[in-house]
């Protein structure tokens, strides 16, 4: 077990699986206590089971991140169970495909609500808890297509970019208010949300990356640990690129 996070509450959500669970075990050994906040109950559970083995202290609670009573109902079970809030990300996040023409109202309305109300109902829930803790971080996990277009993925682009701004704008409202608020952007990650690919699916994402390999949940992990901890102590407003050298060549 580590230190880095020693004396920090962190409450994650979409934390039962991918990029949300990578977070939760390496924030849990650098001694945080953590909060696994997320629809999946079942993984859930055998997040935090496996955090317990390793010898660190998780919870799980059950979190839509559509809905701010939800939020608001995870942000206290995190101060009840743990006594504080200290840190939060939003890391929930859904992707399908479709552009102008094929999107629907519904895969709009869907995506949003997730991608970027979720990120905002988060921190409106969470922020009283963190200006009491004082000294507290809020991580936002956007993507790559937040800074960058393609065709066929037209309310990804628009949920994450906005994820994008609402970042800085929080940065700049609590600056000097004892909450930072950083921004992650991974490339290609190898988790639920890639999908089922075929090798050759495989080989062409991998041929578009300047590393030359997809990343691993734990990469975005060790970035969100740094913006977190007080090793960030002086940054917010930061954008963090986690994704082999893909926005490089942009």
């Amino acid at each position: 077990m580590g230190e880095r996070m020693a004396g920090k509450v962190a409450l994650i959500s979409g934390g039962a699986s991918g990029l949300g669970e990578a977070q939760a075990i390496l924030y849990a050994r650098e001694g945080a206590k953590v909060m696994i906040a997320d629809l999946q109950e079942e993984l859930g559970a055998k997040v935090v089971a496996g955090i317990a083995a390793q010898g660190g202290d998780a919870a799980f609670v059950r979190l839509d991140v559509t809905d701010l009573a939800s939020w608001h109902n995870a942000v206290a079970r995190t101060v009840a169970v743990f006594g504080k809030l200290t840190t939060l990300v939003n890391n929930a996040g859904i992707f399908h495909p479709g552009g102008i023409e094929a999107e629907t109202e519904e895969g709009w309305a869907c995506m949003v609500g997730v991608n970027q109300t979720g990120v905002f109902y988060g921190m409106k829930a969470g922020v009283p808890e963190l200006l009491k803790a004082g000294n507290a971080a809020i991580v936002n996990i956007s993507s790559l297509y937040g800074l960058i277009g393609s065709a066929g993925a037209i309310s990804y682009h628009a949920s994450k970019a906005a994820v994008r701004v609402m970042s800085k704008g929080a940065a700049l409202e609590f600056a000097k208010r004892g909450i930072r608020v950083n921004t992650i952007f991974p490339g290609q990650i190898r988790t639920p949300i890639l999908g089922d690919i075929t090798p050759e699916q495989d080989a062409a994402i991998k041929a578009s990356i300047p590393m030359g390999e997809v990343g691993d949940p734990m990469d975005v992990a060790n970035g969100s640990l740094y913006l977190a901890s007080d090793d960030a102590r002086y940054v917010t407003g930061a954008e963090l690129w986690i994704d082999g050298g893909w926005y490089a060549g942009c």
